[in-house]
């Protein structure tokens, strides 16, 4: 009989490989990530990359059990590139969801096929008003154009007391143009007047034409809401023009290139972004300053496009925690659901898609971004 049962607890430990005590690991949870690793607007998708690992090290990276896998995918600034990274993301790497892109015309492309494919993709930092028109499957962390510009508009009319204003517009990227023009009118209707709409496209390196139009027109401020590159690029130009006059731009210049390239003719330069470590009110917020300090440096400014990835991640984790299921679809639902979710640029809640935030204003003052003031919406 012992002979038996010893036979019997050997085949038992064979077919369970091994021992009793081993069990199947469970399934991880992948999270992908679309970014701009390369190509014109880099920086954005490389801080965003840098935050998604950051934040983990404080929010341990597992949900319902299972442990949580990043999938990166480099959509190189393109768009075919960022809607072919989305469909391999569903398809191959079997995403339950998607962080990235950063910029409004690669979620255009991304989004779509997420729409389709009823995963969830939530930009950290596309803000035009249609990446997510319309959409179920489509998200934001960040608020939209026409807050931001507005915001813009009656800062500078009210506040720097411009009555005239110019706007140089980049006429390739969509969200550029559509920032223009919510500023326009805006600031027309508070009794402004934009007295020169020029353009310039991607990659440009010369703006003498541009510049001198506006010269000639002598406005009280000039509005550039375009990237870090081709913005820094037109200052620098502007000032060895002798335009002297105030300019304001947007969330595209909010990166440390945008210093670098301008140099000394940026000083003074102000613009809205989505936050500013100055501005870290939550307990997470305050935890991630802290760490990337101790990684980077005292002196080293908290990158904002990584912070809105990190908080794309908390989003997605919290949304995947109270659905009790990595199904994309409980999983759209429940960001839909999110109310007052403590992430690292402060409380969200997201509405049609949408996150409800504030705007940020920042200034340039000694080659650094100073944080200069806070609207809520």
């Amino acid at each position: 009989m012992k002979r038996m049962v010893g036979i019997f607890v050997c085949a038992m430990f064979l077919l369970c490989g091994g021992g009793f005590a081993l069990a199947a690991d469970p399934e991880p949870i992948v999270i992908g990530f679309n970014l701009e690793m390369t190509g014109q607007v880099a920086a954005y998708g490389q801080a965003g990359w840098e935050g998604a690992n950051l934040i983990k090290e404080i929010v341990k990276p597992e949900v319902l059990g299972r442990p949580v896998v990043f999938r990166l995918l480099d959509n190189k600034s393109d768009r075919v590139e960022a809607a072919n990274a989305a469909a391999r993301l569903i398809e191959h790497d079997k995403a339950v969801a998607i962080i990235g892109t950063t910029i409004s015309g690669n979620m255009l492309a991304a989004g779509e096929v997420c729409e389709k494919n009823k995963v969830p993709i939530i930009g950290p930092t596309t803000t035009n008003p249609l990446t997510t028109q319309g959409k179920k499957y489509v998200f934001r962390a960040c608020f939209i154009d026409p807050f931001q510009a507005r915001i813009a508009a009656t800062y500078c009319y009210r506040d720097l007391g411009a009555k005239t204003a110019a706007i140089l517009s980049d006429i390739s990227n969509d969200y550029c143009v559509a920032l223009g023009k919510f500023f326009q009118e805006q600031f027309e209707a508070l009794g402004g007047k934009v007295v020169s709409v020029t353009y310039c496209k991607a990659g440009d390196q010369d703006y003498s034409a541009q510049l001198t139009e506006i010269k000639s027109k002598n406005p009280d401020v000039i509005y550039i809401p375009n990237y870090y590159t081709e913005a820094a690029l037109a200052i620098r130009q502007a000032r060895d023009l002798g335009i002297t006059q105030p300019v304001f731009g947007a969330d595209g210049i909010a990166t440390e290139e945008f210093l670098a390239i301008g140099g000394p003719a940026v000083e003074g330069v102000q613009h809205t972004t989505f936050w500013h470590e100055k501005a870290a009110v939550t307990e997470i917020g305050k935890k991630y300053v802290e760490l990337y300090k101790q990684k980077f440096g005292q002196d080293k400014e908290v990158n904002v496009f990584g912070a809105l990835t990190a908080d794309c991640y908390l989003i997605v984790m919290d949304a995947i925690r109270r659905a009790g299921s990595a199904d994309p679809t409980a999983v759209a639902q429940a960001i839909e659901d999110t109310e007052n979710l403590e992430v690292v640029t402060g409380p969200v809640t997201i509405e049609n898609g949408d996150a409800i935030k504030p705007v940020v204003f920042r200034v340039v003052k000694n080659g650094r971004w100073e944080y200069s003031s806070i609207v809520y919406p």
